[in-house]
């Protein structure tokens, strides 16, 4: 009988588990569902498997405290407490406040549960270049992210169809062999997607006439003409004020012994 009613308590708190999901740098609450605390009720909110203390209310002495200097002052100026219903929020929230947050009210009796949240990192928008290394006679492109989270998903789209796919992968490349349509790439997880798009001009094969060099190569040598441009309006900066400079010379003592036997014989 017991063992039973342990079972079932534990059964009760994985019920009571609410999973939130959030985007890094938006802001959560996580409610508790009271609309007013009574003067016998203490609240605690507690982070982490440790069940580390962040929050406490004394209802009875209508006093709030918050502990943000805990794990590293992680939470410093991110927690507010509302001191009617004991409803936590956390401000700018990045990837390191995922986890499991604990609420115990206390009074007569004694009421805990747990929210799982999952804090989403901002996707990057997907980069599309021709694969020059590609033998193919048509236009193959290749898309690409870097550093996301293993759950997102990378896929390329023509219209409303799916055509490949692939996920779970920090840093992901798709190709595609593309002929005259429009094709989409995109990037998405379970919050929010970033596309990149082409039309059919951008699916042209590679010739003599279509310069087939990838995205990176071209902006290294916009930047590389750049900076010889730059240091050249400089040196000639450098060349005139150096000869406005340079002092005029002066006459040398037979310039003068010359000019004061012309004016002797004057």
């Amino acid at each position: 009988m017991f063992l039973t009613f342990l079972f079932c308590i534990c059964i009760w708190h994985l019920i009571e588990v609410k999973s939130v999901s959030v985007m890094e740098g938006d802001a959560v609450t996580l409610h508790t569902n009271l609309t007013h605390i009574q003067t016998d009720e203490q609240i605690e909110w507690m982070f982490g498997p440790q069940e580390t203390l962040i929050a406490r209310i004394y209802k009875v002495f209508n006093k709030v405290r918050i502990f943000d200097d805990v794990h590293d002052g992680m939470f410093r100026d991110r927690l507010q407490v509302d001191d009617q219903t004991g409803s936590l929020t956390i401000t700018n929230i990045t990837t390191q406040h995922s986890g499991l947050y604990h609420i115990t009210i206390s009074s007569a009796t004694e009421t805990s549960y747990t929210f799982s949240v999952t804090v989403t990192a901002h996707l990057p928008v997907p980069v599309i270049i021709r694969d020059s290394s590609s033998s193919s006679s048509t236009c193959v492109l290749l898309c690409s992210v870097m550093n996301v989270s293993r759950d997102a998903s990378l896929s390329w789209y023509k219209g409303k169809s799916l055509l490949s796919s692939i996920s779970d992968i920090s840093s992901i490349s798709l190709h595609l062999e593309c002929l005259d349509d429009s094709y989409t790439c995109v990037l998405n997880n379970s919050i929010s997607n970033q596309t990149q798009s082409l039309t059919a001009d951008d699916c042209q094969p590679c010739s003599d006439d279509i310069d087939c060099c990838d995205t990176t190569e071209g902006v290294i040598r916009l930047v590389i003409s750049a900076l010889v441009c730059v240091a050249a309006v400089a040196f000639l900066i450098y060349d005139i004020r150096s000869r406005r400079a340079e002092p005029r010379s002066s006459p040398n003592m037979l310039d003068l012994e010359i000019l004061s036997v012309s004016d002797g014989k004057s």
